[in-house]
C-alpha cells in the first residue's frame, strides 16, 4: 500500500498537464485589465483627437462668419449662436452642453493707445464649469501689459485691424468602460485662426439683434 501511495503521489507532481490553465488563470485578471485600460485609452485618444478638430471648426468658422456691408463685415449675436449650435450638432455624440465648454475670444490689438492685445469681447457655449486659462474680455484694455492668448513661450497675438478667433474647449470625458481605467485628467484644446476680412471692431464688435440672447460667458 506504501508503494501504491508513493507512485500515486510521484504521478502526480510530475502531471504537468493542468500547468497552462492555472497560469492563465493566474494571468487572466491582470490581462482583462491591460485589455480595458487599453480600448478606455483607445477611446479617449480618439475623444480628445474630435475636440481637438472641433477647436479648429469653430475657429475656422468664427472667422469667415459676418455680414458684408459696402466696407467691412458686421457679426452679430444670431451668428454667434448658430456658431455654436453648429458646434453642438458636429459632435453630438459628446453632449457638450452637458459636458464641455466652448470659449471664443476675439483677440485685437486696441484701435487707441497704447495699441496694446487685448481681448475685445468673448462669448461662451456648454455647461462645464471651466474657466478661460488666457484671459476674459476687457483684459489688456487701457494697457500694454497684456501680450496675448496661450501658453507661456507660444502666445498669440492679433495684427492691427485683423482680430484673432481664439477657441478654448474644456471637456469632461466620458468612460465607455469605467472610471477606474480611464484617464482621469480632463480634456483642453485650443485652436486660433485669424479673421479672413476686414471686419468691423468698432462699439462691441458683435451686434445685439432682438430676441436673440447672447451667449454670454
Amino acid at each position: 500500500m506504501k508503494v501504491a501511495v508513493s507512485q500515486t503521489w510521484l504521478n502526480f507532481t510530475r502531471d504537468r498537464r493542468g500547468v497552462s490553465a492555472v497560469e492563465f488563470a493566474i494571468c487572466l485578471p491582470f490581462l482583462l485589465f491591460v485589455t480595458l485600460w487599453a480600448i478606455e485609452l483607445a477611446n479617449f485618444i480618439l475623444v480628445r483627437q474630435q475636440i481637438s478638430q472641433l477647436a479648429l471648426q469653430v475657429a475656422d468658422n468664427a472667422s469667415r462668419i459676418g455680414t458684408q456691408n459696402t466696407i467691412q463685415t458686421q457679426i452679430n449675436e444670431k451668428q454667434i449662436n448658430d456658431l455654436f449650435t453648429g458646434a453642438n450638432l458636429q459632435a453630438s455624440a459628446l453632449n457638450l452642453p452637458t459636458y464641455g465648454r466652448i470659449i471664443l475670444s476675439s483677440l485685437e490689438v486696441q484701435p487707441d493707445p497704447p495699441k496694446g492685445q487685448y481681448i475685445h469681447w468673448q462669448r461662451c457655449f456648454g455647461g462645464l464649469s471651466y474657466a478661460s486659462s488666457y484671459g476674459v474680455a476687457g483684459d489688456g484694455e487701457g494697457n500694454s501689459s497684456f501680450k496675448g492668448m496661450g501658453p507661456k513661450g507660444s502666445k498669440v497675438t492679433a495684427l492691427p485691424g485683423i482680430p484673432v478667433m481664439y477657441v478654448e474647449i474644456g471637456y469632461t470625458y466620458q468612460s465607455i468602460i469605467s472610471d477606474y481605467v480611464a484617464p482621469s485628467e480632463p480634456i483642453q484644446e485650443i485652436a486660433t485662426v485669424l479673421v479672413r476680412d476686414s471686419r468691423d471692431t468698432s462699439g462691441p464688435g458683435i451686434n445685439p439683434v432682438s430676441g436673440v440672447t447672447a451667449s454670454s460667458c
